[in-house]
């Protein structure tokens, strides 16, 4: 799961066809791709202050094309 850079899923959604603002976290490997599904959160104890999301983000060509 990446974390996102974003205070909330609405602030999130209005960003589609934008590019995503996010940190890897995985010692494995990237997470992110630029075509499909990506898992990503705002982990508010790590980042500090705001409200926790978990969002389910398609990609198509690099930009943010749809959140769940």
């Amino acid at each position: 799961m990446i974390l996102l850079h974003y205070k909330s899923k609405k602030e999130l959604k209005t960003k589609i066809g934008e590019k995503l603002k996010y940190t890897e976290t995985s010692i494995f490997g990237p997470q992110y791709r630029s075509n499909g599904v990506i898992y990503g959160a705002r982990r508010p104890h790590i980042e500090g202050g705001g409200r926790e999301f978990f969002a389910q983000i398609t990609m198509k060509n690099n930009r943010i094309y749809q959140v769940k």
